[in-house]
């Protein structure tokens, strides 16, 4: 039996992430859709852009990813792009209806000299009342710290898929890699964006994994971004079969149940899935998606299409939040 009440918990085993995720997709959907409407308005869908301020030559091996220096991809490197165009597309992503602007450096690891660079960006951001969230790989505590102090709202670092299979998709780190930079992202009070990909050519007990590994972190992920694998050539998994897309609809919505006050959001693959598929992972549970026409390297659907999406399903995009109070001075 589906839990029906939207606690929060962190405890849950395997077998019940399993048992939520094989449920009758009618059961599961309408469960899911529940656990949406106890805590979200279900027809408001918050918008985020993502840019990459730093392209390609990334030593690590991830087999997706068309960034990496191991892959034979048509991705050239790109230095880190400066304070104007940082501004220019943040001012034109919340002009579009963006209320969060994310950006993505391809590094193993920031250096400090690195961060001193990406903070005046992080600013521009700031300055323009949008949520700011960052990608740069794996951070120290110390690192994680600078980013809370300059005011940085989500650090964004994925688990991508299970514990068990991670090794078939990465060997230049490990999960455990992944998950310290999480903690030290917790530690600094930053949000934390953390989700996985489909379609890797892992099994649905892998997604279970994932999920499971997801829902009993010490805090759940503010943001859950679910990717469907965009297949690059030149990339080892180029050729990987497309997933079932009710494997999608069916993470999704489970991810919905296990952390309900999580916003869910449909990343990486929309540019190959049909309105209709779209249509359905919002009723499982999807509250966040990317505008622009470009997640990185990954094709998106332009603003125009969804803007034309969001009225076919009578959804709005969300209003940004409003600021946190600066702390009172004694």
């Amino acid at each position: 039996m589906l839990p029906t009440q939207s606690q929060i918990r962190t405890d849950w085993t395997r077998d019940e992430v399993s048992q939520i995720y094989h449920s009758p997709l009618n059961d599961l959907l309408f469960q899911s859709q529940v656990r949406h409407r106890e805590t979200f308005e279900p027809n408001k869908v918050q918008v985020s852009t993502l840019l990459s301020i730093k392209t390609g030559g990334c030593s690590e091996d991830c087999k997706y990813c068309s960034q990496s220096v191991r892959h034979a991809t048509v991705v050239a490197p790109e230095a880190l792009l400066d304070v104007r165009t940082v501004r220019e597309r943040a001012r034109a992503a919340k002009a579009a209806g963006a209320t969060r602007f994310c950006m993505g450096a391809a590094w193993r690891k920031p250096k400090d000299k690195d961060l001193d660079r990406v903070l005046p960006l992080l600013a521009q951001v700031k300055a323009l009342g949008m949520e700011s969230c960052l990608t740069l790989g794996m951070l120290t505590a110390t690192q994680a710290d600078r980013l809370a102090a300059a005011g940085l709202d989500y650090y964004n670092h994925n688990l991508d898929t299970s514990p068990d299979y991670y090794p078939e998709v990465v060997s230049t780190h490990t999960y455990q890699d992944r998950l310290e930079t999480l903690e030290h992202v917790r530690a600094a009070g930053i949000k934390v964006c953390c989700g996985g990909i489909v379609g890797l050519g892992e099994s649905a007990a892998d997604r279970i994994a994932l999920l499971h590994r997801l829902a009993t972190l010490p805090e759940h992920p503010q943001s859950v971004p679910i990717n469907e694998l965009v297949p690059i050539e030149g990339t080892p998994l180029a050729a990987t079969p497309r997933v079932d897309p009710l494997e999608i609809v069916r993470t999704i919505a489970t991810a919905r149940i296990l952390m309900p006050r999580s916003r869910i959001r449909l990343a990486a693959g929309r540019s190959q899935m049909s309105d209709e598929l779209q249509a359905l992972c919002f009723f499982a549970g999807v509250n966040s998606i990317f505008f622009g026409e470009k997640l990185l390297t990954a094709p998106n659907p332009g603003a125009d299409r969804d803007r034309r999406l969001f009225d076919r399903l009578g959804l709005e995009p969300e209003p940004a939040p409003e600021p946190e109070p600066l702390p009172t001075v004694q």
